[in-house]
C-alpha cells in the first residue's frame, strides 16, 4: 500500500530537479543502525530527541511562538488585529491581510518578512521531517516492524515510531498551512524536490497517523515519560482529527500542479468565488469522507482521553480574598504554575525552560503587554504583537462568558514600576499602544518569575488540548449530519464557560445553524491564541465573518464620531474616554492579582474586568515599595455611559479622565480601512507565504498566487 501511495505522490509533482537542500538529504539506515537504536529505552528515546529539538526549535521560532505565526495567524483573523500602524509593518501587514485582496503579491518583496536561510520556517520545519524519517526508516528496515503493525497493540518499538510519524506529520502540517504544496520528502529513493499537490500529502500522511496510532501509548501512559511533552496515540489521534479538517476544508489552490489523492486519483472541487492571481478556493468533492475520519478519531480521543482532562469545575478554593470558580481560567493558570508541571487538558505542550538560551516567545509576542526596559523589569518588556478588536470585544463576546476576561484584557503593566496601566487605542505596541490586547499569558502570575531579562519566562507552549477535541468532534459531526452529538459537545465547551447555562439553543438559532454555532463558540474558546484564521479559512466562512466585522466596527466608529459613544445588542457601551484612579488593592481585598470577578461585584471598579492587576509582591523581586505604592487600576466608564453627575462624583473622589473610544475614531483607518484592506469576499483568498529565492533555486520551482519569483 505504501509504496503506491509514494509513487503516486512523486508522480504529482510539478516537476522533477536533482538538487537538493542539505536539510533535505536522507540515507538508508543498516540493521547494526536499528539494532543500535532500539538496544535500550535510553538509546531509542535518545535518537528522537534531535528531531524533538528541532521541532521545539520551529515552534518556537516560527509557527507558534515567533515567525510566520506571528506576522499573520495571530492578528490576522475577524477577531484579532495587530498595534502597529499599518504603512509601519507592511512586511507583516500585507500578508495578514490577504495581499490587499491579491492585487499587491507581485509587490511583496519576498524577503520583507521570512528568513531565506536555515532559521526560517520553510528550512526549519524540513529538519524536523528530515529527522523523524530518519527513525522512520531504522523502524521500517526492521523485521520485527511489520509484525507489530499487524498486531496493532502498544509497544515501546512503536511508540518511537509513532513519534516519529508524529513529528514528521505535525511538520508536514504546518507547511501545507503556510505554503500550500510543498515537496514531499520521505527518504525513499525517489524523492525529489519538486512540487508536489497538497491534496496527496495530507492522504498519506493522514494514512501513516492512522497505522501508527494502535501501537502507541496514550499520554500519561508512555514508559519512561511522565510528562506531556512527547507525541502520543492521544496526541496522534487528534493530529488525524485535524489534519482531515484541514485536509477536507476550503483551501486556495494555485492553477499549475496536478491535484490527485494519494492514490493518485485525480480530485475533482467545490469551488466558492472566484479565481484570484490563478488560483481558486474550493474544498475536495471528497470532503465528507475526511471529515468522518476526522469525526472518528476526535471520539477515539474523547473516549481514551489518558491523562488529558476537560476540566468543567475549577478546584481552586478562594484564598487571600482572591475569587476563582472559572474552569476555563484554570487551565492558564495552570500554564503558569510551575516550570516542570502541565495542565491538565493539555494533550501535548512543548516544553519551555524559564531563562534558557532559546527566546520563549508566547508570552512575549502575544501575552499581556509591558513597557519598560528588557532587563530587571517587573515584569520585563512584552511586545504584544497581538490584539483583540474592539467590535469583537464590546459587541461579540457576551458579557456574561467567562472566558472574555481570560481571552482579553483593557491594561498592560509598566515594567519599571511594576504598576498596571490603560492600554491606549493609539497604534502603538507594548503597553503604549494597539488598543485591547491578549490576556492568555501573564508573566505577573507566575508562581516563580524571571525578571532579570525578556524572554525567557518558561511557559509551554500548548499545542493541542481537549476543549479543542470537542469542538472539532463537534465540528465533524454537524457537517455530517449527526446533530445530536454535535450539540452535546458544543454544550459541554460553551456551559462550561457561562457557568452551566450556556443557552445553546438560542446561540445556535442566533448563529444561524449549528454548523456555524460550533465555529464561532471556536473563535471565544481560542480567542488570542491564533486559531481562528485558518478556522475561517478551511471552513469556507472567512468572507462572511470579515464583513460582519467589518460591517460592525465602521457602526462603531459612527457612532464614536457622532455622538461620542456607541451602544452594542448585547448592551456593551464603548465610549470616547474612560475613568481610571490608581489604588492598592492589597489593602481592601489582600491581592493585587485579580482572578474571577464575583457576581455581585460587575461594578467594582477594580475587580471588574477581572483577570488583571499585577503581581501580588513586587517586592520579593528586588522592587522597592513605598506607602504610596498604588499598582492597581480602577476603572469606570469601561462598559456605560456615564453621566455627568457620574463624573463630577468620581473626580472629585481623585478619578482622572483618559483617552478610550476616541483613538479608535481618530485612527479609522487603522481599525477599518486595514481591516482586510481591500478583500471583496468574492475572490479566492490570498493567505499563504511565498517561497524564498534560496527556496525556489533549489527546489528548481516558481511561485504561484501571484508572487514574484526573484
Amino acid at each position: 500500500m505504501k509504496k503506491i501511495l509514494y509513487s503516486a505522490l512523486c508522480m504529482a509533482g510539478l516537476l522533477a530537479v536533482t538538487s537538493c537542500n542539505d536539510y533535505l538529504e536522507t540515507s538508508s539506515p543498516s540493521t547494526t543502525d536499528t539494532k543500535f537504536v532500539f538496544s535500550t529505552t535510553e538509546t531509542s528515546r535518545a535518537a528522537l530527541d534531535g528531531a524533538y529539538e528541532a521541532w521545539r526549535q520551529a515552534a518556537q521560532n516560527q509557527v507558534f511562538g515567533d515567525g510566520l505565526f506571528y506576522a499573520s495567524d495571530v492578528p490576522g483573523s475577524d477577531i484579532e488585529r495587530h498595534p502597529e500602524g499599518f504603512t509601519a509593518q507592511e512586511a507583516r501587514h500585507y500578508p495578514e491581510c490577504f495581499y490587499q485582496n491579491g492585487t499587491y503579491a507581485g509587490t511583496l518583496n519576498l524577503l520583507g518578512y521570512q528568513k531565506d536561510d536555515d532559521t526560517g520556517a520553510y528550512a526549519m520545519l524540513y529538519s524536523v521531517i528530515n529527522k523523524a524519517n530518519i527513525i522512520i526508516q531504522l523502524v521500517r528496515a526492521s523485521d520485527a516492524f511489520e509484525p507489530m503493525i499487524e498486531e496493532g497493540q502498544p509497544a515501546q518499538m512503536g511508540q518511537i515510531y509513532g513519534e516519529a510519524v508524529a513529528l514528521k506529520a505535525t511538520a508536514y502540517r504546518e507547511l501545507l498551512r503556510y505554503f500550500g504544496d510543498v515537496p514531499y520528502i520521505s527518504g525513499n529513493p525517489t524523492d525529489h524536490t519538486g512540487l508536489v499537490g497538497r491534496d496527496s500529502i495530507y492522504d498519506v500522511v493522514i494514512a501513516e497517523l492512522i497505522e501508527a496510532a494502535p501501537v502507541m501509548y496514550n499520554v500519561g501512559s508512555i514508559p519512561g515519560v511522565s510528562g506531556k511533552n512527547y507525541f502520543s496515540k492521544t496526541y496522534v489521534n487528534g493530529l488525524i482529527g485535524r489534519m482531515a479538517l484541514e485536509a477536507g476544508g476550503y483551501q486556495t489552490r494555485r492553477g499549475d500542479i496536478a491535484r490527485v489523492d494519494g492514490k493518485g486519483n485525480p480530485l475533482t472541487f467545490e469551488q466558492m468565488g472566484t479565481a484570484n492571481n490563478g488560483a481558486t478556493y474550493a474544498r475536495r468533492s471528497d470532503w465528507k469522507d475526511l471529515y468522518a475520519i476526522a469525526r472518528d478519531h476526535f471520539k477515539a480521543v474523547i473516549e481514551e482521553p489518558g491523562s488529558a482532562k476537560f476540566i468543567e469545575t475549577d478546584p481552586r478554593a478562594a484564598e487571600s480574598g482572591r475569587t476563582y470558580g472559572n474552569p476555563y481560567q484554570y487551565f492558564f493558570q495552570q500554564m503558569h504554575d510551575d516550570d516542570n508541571g502541565f495542565a491538565d487538558e493539555s494533550i501535548y505542550e512543548y516544553a519551555m525552560t524559564q531563562g534558557e538560551k532559546l527566546n520563549d516567545a508566547r508570552p512575549y509576542s502575544f501575552g499581556r503587554p509591558t513597557t519598560g526596559a528588557s532587563k530587571n523589569n517587573y515584569p520585563c518588556k512584552n511586545y504584544g504583537q497581538g490584539r483583540i478588536n474592539p467590535a469583537f470585544y464590546y459587541g461579540m463576546f457576551d458579557p456574561k462568558d467567562m472566558r472574555r476576561d481570560v481571552a482579553c484584557t483593557v491594561t498592560a503593566t509598566n515594567g519599571a514600576s511594576g504598576t498596571e496601566i490603560l492600554l491606549p487605542f493609539k497604534p502603538g505596541s507594548q503597553g503604549k499602544g494597539g488598543g485591547i490586547a491578549y490576556n492568555k499569558w501573564d508573566e505577573n502570575r507566575q508562581k516563580t518569575i524571571w525578571t532579570a531579562n525578556q524572554r525567557k519566562s518558561g511557559i509551554n507552549g500548548p499545542y493541542m488540548r481537549m476543549s479543542e477535541i470537542y469542538l472539532g468532534y463537534a465540528e465533524a459531526c454537524a457537517a455530517l449530519g449527526q446533530d445530536g452529538e454535535a450539540k452535546t459537545y458544543l454544550a459541554k465547551i460553551r456551559n462550561r464557560a457561562f457557568g452551566g447555562n450556556g443557552n445553546v439553543d438560542a446561540f445556535i438559532a442566533k448563529e444561524g445553524s449549528l454548523l456555524e454555532a460550533v465555529i464561532d463558540e471556536r473563535g471565544f474558546e481560542f480567542a488570542g491564541e491564533g486559531d481562528r484564521r485558518m478556522v475561517l479559512i478551511r471552513t469556507g466562512l472567512i468572507g462572511k465573518k470579515i464583513k460582519q466585522i467589518k460591517d460592525l466596527t465602521a457602526q462603531m466608529i459612527s457612532g464614536l464620531k457622532s455622538n461620542g459613544y456607541y451602544q452594542f445588542e448585547n448592551g456593551n457601551v464603548i465610549s470616547s474616554y474612560v475613568w481610571t484612579k490608581s489604588v492598592d488593592a492589597k489593602k481592601d481585598y489582600k491581592h493585587r492579582l485579580t482572578a474571577q470577578c464575583p457576581a455581585d461585584k460587575q461594578n467594582d471598579p477594580i475587580l471588574f474586568p477581572g483577570w488583571r492587576g499585577v503581581n501580588d509582591d513586587w517586592s520579593a523581586y528586588g522592587l522597592t515599595i513605598t506607602d504610596t505604592y498604588a499598582p492597581n487600576l480602577a476603572i469606570k466608564g469601561l462598559f456605560t455611559k456615564l453621566t455627568d453627575s457620574e463624573i463630577a462624583s468620581l473626580e472629585a473622589d481623585g478619578y482622572k479622565k483618559q483617552n478610550w473610544g476616541i483613538d479608535i475614531a481618530n485612527n479609522a483607518d487603522e481599525y477599518s480601512k486595514y481591516l482586510f484592506y481591500d478583500y471583496d469576499y468574492v475572490k479566492a483568498p490570498i493567505y499563504f507565504w511565498p517561497f524564498t529565492p534560496n527556496t525556489l533555486t533549489n527546489g528548481g520551482f516558481l511561485n504561484g498566487y501571484g508572487f514574484k519569483n526573484e
